[in-house]
């Protein structure tokens, strides 16, 4: 492969490089500057943006049996400028909580996958801790806990003594410690009251899950953080309070970080009234005020990373009139880096904000620091050019084939996604996927252990 050359305003974690270039060679960058730029294959020029390859810190390709997998997510990924994902542990039939079945997942990953993946990993409640050593061995990217059960066998709740035992085992080998954050009494009893109140609307849904619910889970994960020195994420907050948690922990030293999900940012309790189970998310959407918190957090570095929580449920799950009938879950692999750019653009906020929060620091959080998320000597070019063109969404046009629909469609969108690469290598051209099934590699996080 010769020098490849990339042309434009170079966007990094804490500035923009106008009339930037990034010099590639072997698939690694060489060089990243300003001024004439060296010789080699030119790809960008006047006007383009030059981003690092997002990192989409939470995705779930098996959630649905026979629904999607990595031939498709991965599909959308390589449309929208994702160029890693972290699948989430929670597979229809196949809790991933040994060593064997996350090895038996990567195998079957690394045949489908057309960008780079990393894979979270989980525990049953039967066997507490006793698998992590093994699972960390396997190349676990970190773990994944929940304070509510979604489902005894597929998303099972961990209570708190038994998460205690697992954030001590994870501590020493240093990766992070996963975890949705709802509090499973105040959910079970506030959604039985309001559904003995007859309301099954959509908006019913966020008052079964009242923004305390969040609060004390998040306030729980945190102090077991700091209890065990272990790393603490919560992977969604749609509330201002959780953000404020996590710098107050940050500030005294603990390693506690925070996850927005790009719906969490671009949705309000409006949408939810109007899109119905289309919008249905857990946490749940919140009203507008909560929304524009999250954009100031977001502003002032409270946000750790963002993410899509991407799920591509069929249409079926996702229709019913009665709100808690349907699946929670929305894709958004494909979308995510352009609705981030035109949420900044909005506020007039920099656009290094999206190198930080969908590179930058996802690398770090999974420990991917000396290969992934950045424009910088020496880490894997994983690029996207991404140029001004005004589109409005339309999910018909899809990459991923097994579904059609999104929360998103309609949405007016200042940027287009032109070319995507991993590695160096072209993995889609306007909005062409031209990556082949088993072109993605598997990332091993650099732990402790």
């Amino acid at each position: 492969m010769s020098d490849q050359v990339f042309v434009g305003d170079v966007v990094l974690p804490d500035r923009v490089l106008e009339g930037g270039h990034v010099l590639v060679s072997g698939g690694i960058v060489q060089h990243v500057g300003m001024g004439s730029p060296p010789a080699g294959e030119r790809y960008g020029g006047p006007g383009v943006l030059v981003l690092p390859g997002a990192i989409d810190s939470q995705v779930h390709s098996r959630s649905q049996k026979d629904q999607e997998d990595f031939i498709w997510s991965t599909r959308s990924a390589a449309a929208g400028g994702v160029t890693t994902i972290i699948d989430m542990p929670y597979d229809d039939g196949d809790l991933i909580c040994t060593a064997e079945r996350l090895s038996s997942k990567r195998e079957a990953a690394e045949a489908q996958a057309r960008v780079d993946f990393g894979l979270y990993a989980t525990i049953d409640p039967n066997d507490g801790p006793g698998h992590i050593d093994a699972l960390v061995a396997a190349g676990a990217a970190g773990f994944k806990f929940s304070t509510f059960g979604t489902h005894p066998l597929r998303f099972p709740r961990i209570t708190p003594a038994m998460m205690f035992d697992c954030f001590r085992a994870i501590a020493p080998h240093g990766l992070i410690a996963g975890v949705h954050n709802e509090d499973d009494d105040v959910v079970r009893t506030m959604t039985e009251r309001v559904r003995q109140s007859g309301d099954t609307s959509p908006a019913a849904h966020g008052r079964a899950r009242p923004p305390v619910s969040e609060a004390l889970a998040s306030a729980q994960v945190y102090e077991l953080g700091a209890a065990t020195g272990c790393a603490a994420h919560i992977v969604h907050s749609s509330i201002a309070r959780g953000y404020e948690m996590a710098a107050s922990y940050r500030s005294r030293g603990y390693e506690a970080t925070i996850e927005a999900c790009i719906h969490y940012l671009m949705l309000d309790e409006d949408d939810v009234c109007r899109l119905g189970g289309l919008a249905k998310v857990n946490p749940p959407i919140r009203p507008r005020d909560q929304r524009e918190a999250l954009w100031r957090h977001l502003a002032v570095g409270n946000v750790t990373v963002v993410s899509t929580d991407h799920v591509s449920w069929s249409l079926d799950r996702k229709v019913n009139a009665d709100m808690f009938q349907n699946a929670s879950g929305v894709p958004g692999l494909e979308v995510m880096l352009p609705l981030l750019l035109k949420g900044l653009t909005e506020r007039d906020l920099c656009l290094s904000h999206a190198a930080r929060l969908l590179a930058h620091n996802p690398a770090h959080l999974f420990r991917l620091g000396m290969t992934k998320g950045a424009l910088a000597v020496g880490r894997d070019a994983d690029i996207v050019l991404s140029t001004k063109a005004k589109h409005r969404y339309d999910p018909s046009r899809f990459s991923n084939n097994v579904v059609d629909w999104s929360p998103y469609e309609g949405f007016d969108l200042p940027y287009r996604i032109d070319a995507v690469f991993v590695r160096g290598k072209p993995v889609s051209i306007d909005g062409r996927v031209v990556a082949q099934p088993g072109s993605g590699r598997f990332q091993r996080p650099l732990s402790r252990g």
